[in-house]
């Protein structure tokens, strides 16, 4: 069962996703999201960037709705959310390719390292809002050489998903909570 920790920065996503704010995830909503993230950075639909970061992110909603949705009804709530969260630590291979795909998803020039201005992006395009993440990145950067690698990235999405330590770096991947 969910800590009291681990509900709160799994609802602060969710509260995030649920663009029109009805208590469910739908594909209308990772709909909505991944077409703020493209605009954010400037892709056109039918572009390399615009199509990649598009099924990565309905792929993650095919992930969640197989894992999740079990009377069909192609809605998500949280706490179906949060029962697929439990299970996650037995489950490291399914969180690592979580991990792997959003990494790329973030990773907007592809060169194999999230910089800071491309973690602020994806914060921004997440809460839909301006958000200030200087002091977060630096926490996030393991080994302080200025960028977050596939690996560290892969470290603290798996601390984010499936711990429960409000002082490990990874609680702070979305945010703070």
């Amino acid at each position: 069962m969910s800590s009291d920790f681990q509900r709160s920065k799994v609802a602060g996503v969710f509260s995030a996703m649920d663009v029109d704010g009805d208590g469910f995830l739908t594909e209308q909503d990772f709909r909505a999201l991944t077409d703020r993230w493209t605009g954010i950075r400037g892709w056109a639909p039918g572009t390399e960037g615009h199509d990649k970061l598009t099924g990565v992110m309905m792929g993650w909603w095919r992930t969640l709705l197989a894992a999740s949705d079990q009377d069909r009804d192609d809605k998500v709530t949280l706490d179906v959310v949060l029962r697929v969260v439990d299970g996650l630590q037995q489950q490291p291979e399914a969180v690592r390719g979580t991990a792997n795909a959003m990494f790329d998803a973030v990773d907007e020039n592809a060169d194999g390292a999230i910089s800071a201005a491309e973690y602020r992006q994806a914060i921004e395009a997440w809460t839909g809002k301006p958000t200030d993440t200087d002091d977060i990145f630096p926490v996030l950067d393991l080994n302080g050489d200025g960028h977050l690698s596939r690996e560290e990235f892969a470290e603290l999405w798996t601390e984010f998903w499936a711990g429960d330590n409000p002082n490990a770096p990874g609680s702070l991947v979305f945010g703070r909570v």
